[in-house]
């Protein structure tokens, strides 16, 4: 059997960069690496192509009347820039005090070898395992997944399984494992103000005219009132209230309050209604500006009245909020408050869905099949035996599209287990992955498939 460390620093070494054409050898290196790692356990491998980068399904298949485990992950990485605050080279993966650092340790290499090695440990154990896996490695996770719906619109009998098992969620740190329970959804809308059809001299022409930059200035300030909530209406309309014992869940966060400040090299939270940071990140839908500029940006001064401004705007949405009913309601709202002495371009960028599901512990009628249902409880336990600390039931303020896809598509609920935390600087410069963590994940994972496989 492989040993786990060694397969991740092999792993990292292939700069797996899916945004960049240019990378092309090192996504390809990576989708070979994880194949093979589990062709040599014993799996099928079948590799998808797609428009842009393939995904793996490789499967172990067995009697029908077995449960079927879908295990997802992503062999794409975030790109590594800027290199130059790199404590080591990104690509080849060095470990320091406990962490192995290297660009996709953590997002999403290492919490897949999580599953990975757990179920090479377990088939080690149980050779004749009743239990279907199949796992489901796709390439472009760091790039939206533009190819997944198509995938699941062809493919999708072959995932008619019992639930997804992934680890691409967040933790509040190495020993305090969550497990989440839902996550936002994204909506991204761009615009571009045009002026005058050129720069002008702003001596010359100054006074005459809006300036591109005012003009979206001024509505990028009215999508906020003063209480920090989005002002556009209809906005809130469907939100899903939050209930009791997630309210209870996010309250036992709240001691950590200024440490998250800290982390965040914030003096004071800004969130909407003075509310938590924990509930603001995680129930809290939102209306960000990502991006945003316009006339000279080199260095000195260029007097000038620019021609264009531009501003890039995703929104973070929560369940039941519905992704192009909310982008439309963005666009309306620009369009509106958009003055006449201006022109309005507007790009739709991508959309992704909200998710949700409720563990059996925390409800009499949690609405999951019996599979998943044993696995969550499973998941309660061997959490609590491998870290000393009984899970958080958290939803999560970053947005994984496809779970929602799946869900909707293929009728998939997901057991996600946070195998990441903040300190671990995700596509930031020395991203790292603690290596006690990713050994208690494999004894945890290992422990939660046997359950459900009936071998405990």
């Amino acid at each position: 059997m492989f040993d786990p460390v060694e397969a991740i620093k092999e792993y990292v070494k292939f700069p797996s960069v899916s945004t960049d054409s240019s990378f092309k050898n090192g996504m390809d290196g990576a989708r070979a690496y994880v194949s093979n790692l589990l062709k040599n356990i014993g799996f099928e491998i079948d590799i998808i192509h797609t428009p842009l980068h393939p995904i793996i399904l490789a499967k172990r298949d067995g009697e029908s009347s077995w449960p079927h485990v879908i295990i997802y992950g992503h062999y794409d990485v975030q790109p590594a820039d800027p290199l130059d605050l790199w404590q080591s080279s990104p690509f080849e993966p060095e470990i320091r005090n406990g962490y192995i650092y290297g660009r996709g340790v953590a997002d999403n290499k290492g919490p897949l070898l999580v599953h990975i090695a757990a179920v090479a440990r377990l088939l080690e154990k149980h050779p004749n395992l009743p239990l279907r896996i199949t796992f489901l490695i796709e390439g472009e996770e760091e790039i939206g997944s533009p190819s997944f719906q198509g995938f699941l619109d062809e493919y999708r009998n072959e995932l008619n399984g019992d639930f997804v098992l992934l680890s691409d969620t967040l933790s509040p740190n190495h020993d305090q494992i969550a497990i989440t329970t839902g996550l936002r959804g994204v909506v991204c809308v761009n615009a571009e103000i045009t002026g005058p059809k050129m720069d002008l001299h702003s001596g010359i022409h100054g006074g005459v005219l809006l300036n591109p930059i005012k003009a979206l200035a001024d509505i990028c300030s009215t999508l906020h009132d003063e209480n920090k909530k989005v002002k556009i209406s209809g906005f809130y309309d469907d939100v899903l209230p939050v209930t009791k014992w997630e309210s209870e869940e996010i309250a036992k966060l709240n001691k950590n309050e200024d440490d998250y400040a800290k982390f965040l090299g914030l003096k004071y939270f800004y969130t909407v209604n003075d509310q938590s940071p924990y509930l603001a990140t995680r129930v809290e839908p939102t209306l960000e500006f990502n991006g945003i500029g316009g006339g000279y940006q080199g260095e000195g001064t260029k007097t000038v009245i620019p021609s264009k401004a531009f501003v890039k705007i995703s929104c973070r949405i929560i369940p039941n909020q519905e992704p192009k009913k909310i982008q439309q309601l963005v666009i309306a709202a620009i369009k509106e408050r958009c003055p006449k002495h201006v022109s309005l371009k507007i790009d739709t960028g991508h959309c992704g869905a909200p998710y949700i599901v409720t563990p059996p512990n925390k409800s009499d009628s949690p609405n999951i099949n019996s599979s998943l249902a044993k696995a969550f409880l499973a998941a309660d336990t061997a959490i609590s035996d491998a870290f000393g600390n009984a899970p958080l039931y958290l939803r999560e303020g970053g947005s994984i599209p496809i779970i929602a896809d799946l869900k909707n598509v293929v009728g998939l609920d997901s057991l996600m287990i946070g195998m990441f935390t903040p300190e671990n600087n995700l596509h930031a410069p020395n991203e790292n992955f603690h290596l006690g963590m990713f050994e208690n994940g494999i004894k945890a994972s290992e422990k939660i498939l046997a359950s459900v496989a009936g071998v405990e």
